[in-house]
């Protein structure tokens, strides 16, 4: 069961400005904003009856953190403070971005993952690196052992990486090497009962340099097998490329919509990350990031699309996320609150 334990004074605020973008209404804030520990249960209860909306949009126990937003509290603190801050935020899964707590000091796989799930966090998936020079690393081009077995001893059900199929090159024929090498690693993580998985940024949106009609995204999918390789999409990173690469190099128009990847092939995303950005067409990369609410994607149509898919409500994780937070307990509060308290439209 999700878990909300601390008010949001911000939060009205921010659901005000949301309800300005069509994403949602103050009248919402002030369910979610009751007593102190009140579950996740009964603030939907009191929204659905003082808002005059739907069922929430995020499903039950299905929102998770890239542990790689608390990165600095991890290292600082260790996991167990931050689990359990995680756990009164309402937090049911959590991502990892690496299994040491830096100065923190030692813990073993057997360690994390049992003080996870003391915390009710499941953990859901990792990212590890794609490859390296060195012959030791730990990714799956070097080690894909020992990740699958670090993976399967923390009892994940993903495991994935956040680099780009680059390795080769930006050509067609290199991203088609490129998943030939994840269709492997997809097979060995099948085998196992895992999910092997790639997370994009904006890059991946852009076009091959060999043939400039082909966006490389689209090499990806149709290359790597629907049943071995499935993608996490970064929701903000998407938006990012939306801006950058929805012209090709010679000017000529070539729109897309990240939300239709989804819809067309809802089961090849298990895994999500929830990022949210201000629009700002003189950033190179279209928006300035931000706490999860506090910028222009709009999650409430995002989020609602692919969870009333027929089958699809409880198929994919949430994982909420900022690359440089500033003060990353309070993103993660805030972000768990604001997603928690929007409402499929009536």
């Amino acid at each position: 069961m999700s878990r909300i334990s601390q008010p949001d004074p911000e939060l009205t605020h921010r659901l005000t400005r949301r309800g300005m973008l069509g994403v949602a209404a103050g009248a919402t804030a002030a369910a979610l904003l009751g007593a102190a520990a009140t579950p996740a249960t009964a603030a939907t209860e009191t929204a659905d009856k003082t808002s005059g909306r739907g069922r929430p949009v995020l499903p039950p126990g299905r929102l998770g953190i890239q542990l790689y937003s608390l990165r600095d509290k991890v290292s600082t603190l260790g996991f167990a403070p931050v689990f359990a801050e995680l756990e009164k935020y309402g937090y049911d899964e959590v991502e990892f971005a690496g299994y040491t707590q830096g100065s923190a000091g030692p813990i073993t796989l057997a360690q994390l993952k049992r003080l996870a799930r003391d915390h009710g966090l499941n953990p859901i998936g990792s990212h590890v690196g794609y490859y390296s020079d060195d012959p030791n690393a730990y990714t799956f081009a070097q080690n894909l052992t020992k990740v699958l077995d670090d993976a399967q001893a923390l009892g994940l059900k993903h495991i994935g990486t956040a680099s780009g199929p680059f390795r080769y090159g930006s050509t067609v024929d290199a991203w088609k090497r490129a998943a030939e090498e994840f269709n492997t690693y997809g097979a060995a993580a099948k085998a196992r009962g895992m999910k092997f998985y790639q997370h994009n940024h904006s890059e991946e949106f852009s076009f091959a340099t060999d043939n400039p009609k082909v966006r490389l995204y689209d090499v990806l999918l149709k290359e790597t097998d629907p049943d071995l390789v499935f993608l996490e999409m970064d929701i903000y990173w998407a938006y990012s490329g939306q801006f950058r690469f929805s012209k090709r190099p010679d000017g000529t128009p070539a729109p897309f919509e990240p939300l239709n990847y989804v819809l067309r092939q809802p089961h090849r995303y298990p895994l999500f990350h929830v990022k949210d950005g201000v629009s700002d067409p003189a950033n190179t990369y279209g928006y300035r990031m931000t706490d999860v609410g506090d910028g222009d994607i709009d999650y409430q149509k995002f989020i609602s699309a692919v969870t009333r898919l027929k089958g699809e409500r409880l198929a994919h994780h949430w994982q909420a996320e900022h690359d440089q937070p500033t003060e990353s307990f309070t993103f993660a509060r805030r972000s768990s609150a604001y997603l928690h308290s929007l409402r499929e439209k009536c």
